[in-house]
């Protein structure tokens, strides 16, 4: 807290009595002012209320007097935080009682922060006082009231204007906010004469020009065009003599505005006084446009686009066309293409903040339409320089909405390179026709993906017939005919110009994919029924409209022609598509399914690719009319269904699935969804040589040809099918569909031997290629033999030349083939990767399958499959797809199929194949090797069992167990058999795959088997091979008898035997522990006493008959067996079971340590000095005797120099003893460095010093007698 008498004018003798009177009475009030300088604002406004409160509440005097000292004292608080607490305490104080006089307050304030007065280490604490003084009289609301307060202010805030190093701009925006509240009268009468010379100076700095706008803005008439001309010898601000003025006023202030990068309040102002004035256009050419981008870029150019932004809502429709089209929007399109390098200043997202607030609150469709006209005409060679995505049409209006759409279609159509606001950078600008072709294609690129996105954005209003709209421009964007002029598609027909129709581009990919998820536009709708998407209101899915339109450009050839006309077999296909679509329809009127919508989607899918490839789509059209023709048989008569069967045909369903297959290798997102949604209605329908047929293409091992569903292909050096993720949905361009042969799984499992050949033959090529140079160089007699290694002569020219041809010849073929392994390589592995993301969709279906038909039967035929997937998973290399893959697979089994709740009940008839597939899982899982795999083969058997058990019926749930008697068809023995064979290769084996807590998931899903189960572990808690395993014995034991299942399975005579039989196991198994030092040990030996006391536990509650006297001597035994150093686990559980015989943990008393010989025994360290194993050692130099004077006397080292021997006594003088028995010592200074004496303390320094001193004067005389 500040101190009170702090700068205090010397006041009368009484008045410091009252203080401390305070102080002394009332410490809640003193309270508020500590609380007033907290850094939490919270604090600090509760503080102000419960001041105002107090005061008002106590009504005292002197309390109100102090209040008003500490406040103004407080104003130049040394906290920052501190200082609005104080200035808004103040403020309220001075509204709450309007008896106090303003004026004294502003005396207060003048008096106590005086600048002249002040020290100067506490001037800016002054400056920063007097300031929110000020703005404490400002917030009171009574400065109108008192003219003269608000002209002392204005004039104090007038001399803090000058410190603007320390206060910035505070003083000038502070002054501003007091000229908005005050009365015109008071301005003229008061402020105006004391205003005069800043407001004359308007030019000189942004702040003084914003005090003249302000003034211009709330005081017209005082500052009327005469007063101007005597100010500014103008009577107008904005005029051709004062641009130059004001561009150096617009620098200065986007300067100052650098750090926090906004638009700094002169800049808007002064735009808002050239529109009043009627000079903007005067102000936008010569002040933003020519004189703001005088300089290089930076904060001059920022402020202009900001300011760009700003005007928006102020400008009428012609001056936003002209502003949009001029200098300073080219200017705004370059720094959007240079920013877009890292590390640069991007000022695009405040600029889209700008146009989305313009639009949102724009009511007028024209002034929407221009603005988004203007951006997207900005274009970088062609591109426009706004993203395609663009959030802010979600604030259009309808009918601009439509009107941007309308532009967006006529630009593809015919684009106009002269109305766009087009730009190029340095490198773009030498370009030729091609480059001019090139921006119309970027153009064009750019409005397709823009009209997807508005198709997309669920935000956006629009109607049915504007995205209709929208999606015939799907039939022309791959070629539009110069001479297609209408905009008007509909119209287009009537045209006697041909214009040509394809539906292969990219925009037709997103548009199906687009409005295969557009949920419905009428909200109302979908309220009595249940959400749909891709469907319009009358719940007509959006691909029919589609269909139906290209039906029309199709019925008028002589306007409109196919780039790929249709053949009399293909024109056959679409009219029989037509019609299957039809009757569809027709019977889905009688009772909608989802399977005639799902049916409908698909015919309507592949009639849309006939435009696309309409050879490979046709026998796919075949296939699938003669299916849904089947599918439609299944309620007429028997006898034609038995001719079918006779003739050995595939079921419908075969062939839905063949076709599937054949689609789902397709990179169309939207392709492979309908084939998910086909087949998730045609999931009850499936037989098992369907579900066959899908899990032989995941199996690499089925070389079965006829079977193949997909294959990839090579043509030359290019890959037919390319299968990408299903994130990819930008590349979704390519909708090929081809006849795909069998083989593909076979040509998969070849890669890895293809590329393991290529590794292996690097070596054998090199040896090639040098063999092949020999060649060369043999034949060119280049190549020097022993015969003539003596002679010097060269080759001449002609045989050079030849040597180099026959050489160029040689690298250019090695080189080729050098390319053209690597481009096989790559060949190779895009096949590989393809096969992997062809397997991937193919899961998909799996997945569905299961999801939707996880009680039927067939479902028992995945078990197998899905378990070699994940085993070959596991095996397989570690890349990314592969890792995926296995996850996939893995998650399908284990959530999907063995935890789903739903299973099949109906396997009676199928008992002998279930417990023989039980069998073979569990004769599997034991061979394994590892236990992750070995968990998903334990896991499948646990499903085959519940399985086989099935739901236990409503008559035997009436008895207690008989619901955990049931068991069902499971053969209880065998299934009994096979679990303890796994269980004694578990107990027998050191490395065992199982482990323990897949039994202990055996024994809590099925009661009945573990009871079998138990006595076999209970024999191994001691006949484990190893301590691991009998430890593990112990845990599932304990885990089978702690549960109540169990407990109510066994009679009380089978549980008395079964307790008698584990504490018989437990006492051999205590009798053969020795010294616990290992882990295992230990661990075993606890869990082993965990068992021992639940038994004992529960033989005392129960009163069972069961003799535990063995087990009490053993456990007691136990203690010379094992040492218990510490308490811990193993402790407490001992004396937990020992707590059970009566027999209690010894108490151990706490004796407290001597503290006096714990201080003798250890060391005493003294603070500063080094303990001795961090001491550098030093050598003793040993003295050289002179060689003439044998008798003359050893000289010490230290005593050679009297000067030196004083400079080492005063850096140790400190350090030596009391005594002077270091005087005596052989080289005292190195004693006193190395060997500091423990006893001496702080209060024998003087001592030390005087001991020193007689120290030194005994070394000098004994110098001056040797010498």
């Amino acid at each position: 807290m500040m101190s009170v008498e702090m700068m205090e004018v010397s006041v009368s003798s009484a008045e410091p009595l009252r203080p401390a009177r305070i102080l002394q009475q009332n410490r809640v009030f003193l309270d508020f002012f500590w609380d007033l300088a907290n850094p939490d604002q919270e604090v600090r406004l509760k503080a102000v209320e419960n001041l105002i409160q107090y005061l008002k509440t106590e009504n005292k005097a002197d309390e109100l007097e102090y209040t008003l000292k500490r406040l103004v004292d407080g104003l130049a608080h040394t906290r920052e935080t501190a200082r609005p607490g104080f200035s808004l305490a103040l403020g309220q104080v001075l509204s709450a009682f309007e008896d106090i006089s303003l004026q004294s307050i502003l005396v207060r304030i003048k008096e106590k922060h005086n600048l002249q007065a002040v020290k100067r280490k506490l001037a800016r604490n002054a400056m920063f006082g007097n300031l929110f003084g000020v703005l404490a009289l400002h917030q009171s609301g009574r400065l109108v009231k008192e003219p003269q307060v608000v002209l002392g202010c204005v004039q104090l805030l007038q001399c803090l204007i000058q410190h603007k190093q320390h206060l910035k701009d505070l003083p000038s925006k502070t002054m501003t906010d007091i000229l908005t509240e005050i009365p015109e009268e008071v301005f003229e009468e008061v402020l105006l004469s004391a205003l005069e010379a800043d407001l004359a100076s308007a030019f000189r700095t942004p702040e003084q020009m914003q005090l003249l706008l302000v003034a211009l803005q709330h005081f017209p008439q005082a500052l009327k065009p005469k007063k101007l001309k005597k100010l500014l010898d103008s009577s107008t601000i904005i005029n051709a003599d004062n641009i130059p003025k004001l561009v150096e006023v617009l620098k200065m202030a986007a300067h100052s505005v650098k750090k926090e990068r906004v638009l700094p309040s002169v800049a808007l102002d002064l735009l808002k006084l050239s529109l009043k004035e009627d000079s903007f256009q005067l102000f936008w050419d010569e002040a933003i446009t020519e004189g703001m981008f005088k300089e290089p870029s930076g904060p001059t150019h920022y402020l202009s686009y900001r300011l760009l932004g700003s005007v928006l809502p102020l400008l009428s429709l012609s001056q936003l066309k002209e502003v949009l089209s001029g200098e300073v929007m080219m200017h705004y399109g370059e720094h959007v293409v240079s920013a877009q390098k890292p590390d640069r200043f991007k000022l695009a997202p405040e600029m889209d903040t700008y146009v989305s607030d313009f639009l949102q609150n724009c009511q007028d469709s024209d002034k929407q339409l221009a603005v988004m006209v203007s951006f997207s005409s900005l274009t970088n060679n062609g591109y426009p320089v706004v993203p395609s995505v663009w959030q802010v049409v979600q604030h259009l209006k309808p009918a601009a909405l439509q009107s941007y759409v309308d532009w967006l279609k006529g630009t593809f159509l015919q684009p106009q390179p002269d109305r766009l606001l087009d730009f190029s950078t340095r490198k773009q600008k030498d370009k030729s026709k091609e480059q001019k072709e090139s921006s119309i294609f970027r153009l064009r690129k750019w409005i397709v993906a823009r009209l997807a996105s508005i198709i997309n954005n669920h935000q956006v209003k629009k109607h049915e017939d504007l995205i209709m709209d929208v999606a015939s421009l799907s039939f022309l964007v791959d070629q539009v005919t110069e001479t297609c002029s209408c905009l008007d598609f509909n119209r287009c027909i009537l045209d006697p110009l041909k214009t040509k129709i394809v539906f292969s581009s990219p925009f037709a990919a997103k548009l199906l994919m687009s409005l295969h998820h557009m949920p419905l536009i009428d909200d109302s709708a979908a309220v009595s029924q249940k959400r749909s998407v891709g469907v319009t209101a009358d719940g007509t899915m959006w691909i029919y409209h589609l269909v139906q339109y290209a039906q029309l450009l199709l019925s008028h050839p002589k306007h409109v022609q196919s780039v790929q006309p249709f053949s009399t077999e293909q024109k056959q296909a679409w009219n029989g598509m037509l019609e299957s679509v039809a009757s569809l329809k027709r019977k889905a009127k009688k009772g909608r399914t989802t399977e005639s919508a799902a049916f409908q989607q698909l015919f309507l899918l592949i009639g849309m690719l006939l435009f696309k490839a309409p050879d490979e789509v046709l026998d796919i059209m075949k296939d699938l009319q003669s299916c849904i023709d089947k599918a439609q048989e299944k309620k007429i008569n028997k006898k034609k269904k038995q001719q079918a069967m006779d003739k050995e045909e595939p079921e419908w369903v075969e062939v839905m699935v063949d076709i599937l297959l054949s689609l789902l290798s397709q990179q169309s997102r939207h392709i492979r969804q309908v084939c998910k949604t086909v087949f998730s209605s045609i999931c009850p329908h499936v037989t098992a040589a369907a579900l066959t047929a899908i899990v032989d293409v995941l199996d690499p091992d089925k070389e079965d040809e006829e079977d193949g569903a997909v294959v990839v292909t090579d043509d030359g050096n290019k890959t037919q099918k390319k299968l990408k993720d299903d994130d990819d949905e930008e590349q979704d361009e390519d909708m090929e569909v081809t006849d795909f042969p069998s083989s593909a799984v076979s040509h998969f499992t070849d890669l890895e031997t293809d590329f393991t050949k290529d590794d292996e033959s690097e070596d054998g090529s090199d040896q090639n290629f040098r063999l092949e140079l020999m060649k060369v160089l043999q034949q060119q007699n280049a190549l020097a033999t022993e015969e003539d290694a003596s002679s010097d002569e060269d080759l001449d020219d002609e045989a050079m030349m030849q040597l180099d041809k026959s050489l160029s010849a040689l690298f250019s073929r090695i080189k080729k083939q050098f390319y053209q392994k690597k481009s096989s390589e790559k060949r190779l592995q895009k096949t590989h990767d393809l096969v992997r993301h062809f397997f991937v969709e193919v899961l998909d279906l799996v997945e569905v399958f299961v999801a939707r038909q996880a009680g039927s039967p067939l479902i028992l035929g995945l078990v197998e499959p899905l378990l070699n997937i994940i085993n070959r998973g596991m095996s397989s290399g570690s890349e990314q797809q592969e890792q995926d893959f296995l996850r996939r697979a893995a998650d399908i089994f284990r959530n999907h199929l063995c935890r789903s709740k739903v299973y099949c009940r109906t396997a009676g008839d199928r008992q002998g194949e279930l417990h023989d597939l039980l069998d073979k899982l569990m004769s599997k899982a034991q061979k394994l090797s590892d236990s992750s795999l070995c968990l998903y083969y334990f896991s499948a058997s646990l499903y085959v069992v519940k399985v086989l058990r099935g739901a236990a019926p409503t008559e035997t749930r009436e008895e207690p167990t008989a619901d955990l008697k049931f068991m069902g068809s499971v053969d209880v023995d065998r299934v009994s058999n096979l679990f303890r064979e796994a269980l004694i290769s578990f107990m027998s084996r050191r490395k065992s795959p199982l482990t323990s807590q897949m039994f202990t998931d055996l024994f809590t899903r099925f009661p009945v088997l573990c009871v079998n189960l138990l006595d076999t572990a209970v024999q191994h808690i001691t006949s484990g091979v190893r301590g691991h395993q009998q430890c593990q014995a112990c845990v599932l034991v304990l885990r089978a008898m702690q549960s109540r299942d169990i407990q109510q399975l066994l009679s009380s005579y089978e549980w008395t035997q079964l307790c008698d039989k584990v504490s018989t196991q437990l006492v051999l198994g205590l009798g053969q522990v020795g010294q616990a030092e290992s882990k295992v040990a230990k661990e075993k030996l606890v869990k082993t006493l965990e068992l021992c006391q639940f038994v004992v536990k529960n033989i005392h509650q129960q009163k069972l008959f069961v003799g535990l006297e063995q087990l009490k001597e053993a456990l007691q035994t136990l203690t010379s067996n094992v040492s218990f150093k510490k308490t811990g686990k193993l402790e407490d559980t001992y004396w937990a079971v020992m707590k059970h015989f009566g027999v209690m943990k010894p108490k151990v008393d706490k004796t407290k340590p001597n503290k006096d010989s714990e201080q003798e025994a250890a060391p005493k360290t003294m603070k500063g000095f080094l303990p001795e194993t961090k001491k550098r050692k030093k050598r003793n130099k040993p003295v050289l005797e002179p060689a003439g004077d044998k008798s003359a006397p050893v000289t010490k080292p230290g005593e050679q120099k009297g000067m030196t021997k004083k400079k080492q006594d005063k850096k140790t003088k400190q350090k030596r003893p009391a005594d002077g028995s270091a005087a005596s010592q052989t080289n005292p200074a190195k004693k006193s460095k190395t060997q500091p004496d423990r006893k001496s303390g702080k209060k024998k320094k003087p001592k030390q010093k005087k001991g020193g001193n007689q120290k030194k004067y005994k070394t000098q005389s004994e110098t001056s007698s040797q010498s």
